[in-house]
């Protein structure tokens, strides 16, 4: 079976997002672990607790087959971060699935991995207009699969994104 890795914003990111993905690929026989930037208990925008199995910076791709990046408002504080857009990156170089749901796929876009990639994220405008102009082919769809790379507009799509994550490893 695979290995999925989860990366979360150490706080507001979206639970559902995490959760139901999560429970999917797991009730199907893959592992899953949780990355953040720190190892301290993270705090969802609805109040979940979930502590991290590693620290982004201790993350090794090549022991992964997919990496997803979970969405909420969480995403704007780590946004820039050098280390987890290196993840993607690598993932994307090594030939590994990549999901994004909600506001995560502008820190996969920010990698420049996305670039005429057919995509969608959460519909609001400023954000969409940004991620247009790091060449995404923003498409308004639930969930959408383009090669290895899936998105998700956010928490309504969450359960369908973990099944298309699924249908890919």
């Amino acid at each position: 079976m695979a290995k999925v890795l989860f990366i979360i914003a150490p706080k507001n990111f979206r639970d559902e997002e995490l959760k139901e993905p999560k429970d999917v690929l797991e009730s199907a026989g893959h592992e899953c672990k949780v990355a953040s930037t720190t190892t301290e208990p993270c705090t969802g925008m609805l109040g979940a607790t979930v502590t991290p199995d590693l620290n982004v910076s201790d993350v090794n791709v090549e022991e992964y087959d997919a990496v997803a990046m979970i969405g909420g408002t969480g995403v704007f504080s780590i946004i820039d971060n050098e280390t987890i857009m290196k993840i993607f990156v690598e993932a994307k170089e090594k030939g590994k699935v990549i999901g994004a749901i909600c506001a995560g796929p502008l820190i996969v876009a920010n990698s420049g991995i996305m670039e005429g990639v057919r995509a969608t994220m959460y519909p609001n405008d400023k954000y969409v207009e940004e991620y247009k102009e790091l060449g995404v082919n923003y498409v308004k769809e639930d969930v959408v699969v383009d090669g290895k790379i899936v998105t998700a507009c956010g928490p309504t799509a969450a359960k369908e994104f973990g099944i298309k994550l699924k249908e890919l490893l």
